[in-house]
């Protein structure tokens, strides 16, 4: 009997082909995930990873809420493409404290895991606002609303608390100060002695350009920060952390 007829002897019993089908995903499987358990850690920490502060947390929130990841991704693959586009290739350690993740599965707009700094605060407060006035070519909608948007900070201290449980490294310092933190940051002439030292490198504007701190500072502190922690003018993949 010749391979082809071996094939259509497979293909024609529902039950030989259902067996058969497992058997194939069961190896590959195992063949993925076997390696995992002999591992200490699947993820290579990389200097200058620090936990979200309270502000870029909540405006991460917001960020999901408004279901932004539906239209942008946060992960460059390593190709030349996308690396000449958008920077360096993402790494796995910068998604290691977002729960969850927002590596994205379609590109409506551009990739954002490189977009900190890369505009200023009012740039993202027009785009925010009325996106076809800096894009004109844009479909994406209007979020002007979110500087008439107050935030409720009362579950504040609760959720870096929730983050802690599953992993993410906030202290009991951090946690105890929360609230002051993200004051702090949407304020520069507060004292942001504190923030800096629980939070290194965090910035403190007011992002918005408004006395009062609404979902629009959170939002775009949140995006102000992607891709700013890992500082890739000295990063070396080879040297051990």
């Amino acid at each position: 009997m010749s391979f082809l007829q071996k094939h259509q002897a497979l293909e024609r019993n529902v039950t030989l082909l259902l067996v058969g089908s497992l058997l194939v995903v069961s190896i590959g499987g195992i063949v993925e995930i076997a390696p995992l358990f002999y591992l200490q850690n699947t993820i290579e920490k990389v200097e200058g990873m620090r936990p979200y502060t309270p502000l870029e947390l909540t405006g991460r929130d917001i960020y999901i809420r408004e279901g932004c990841y539906l239209c942008h991704s946060q992960m460059i693959r390593p190709m030349r493409d996308e690396v000449e586009r958008y920077g360096h290739y993402s790494l796995a350690a910068e998604s290691m404290y977002d729960h969850p993740f927002q590596w994205g599965s379609k590109r409506t707009g551009p990739d954002l895991a490189r977009v900190g700094g890369r505009y200023s605060d009012q740039w993202h407060v027009e785009h925010l606002t009325n996106p076809q006035s800096v894009v004109p070519e844009s479909v994406m909608p209007k979020y002007g609303f979110l500087s008439d948007r107050s935030i409720d900070t009362e579950d504040l201290q609760a959720k870096l608390k929730v983050h802690a449980m599953v992993g993410v490294p906030y202290t009991s310092d951090m946690i105890e100060n929360a609230l002051a933190d993200f004051a702090a940051q949407a304020n520069p002439d507060a004292d942001a002695t504190g923030l800096q030292e629980r939070y290194p490198g965090a910035k403190a504007a007011n992002f918005d350009g408004h006395p009062a701190l609404t979902e629009m500072d959170a939002l775009i502190a949140y995006l102000q920060v992607l891709g700013t922690m890992v500082d890739f003018k000295t990063f070396n993949p080879d040297q051990p952390r």
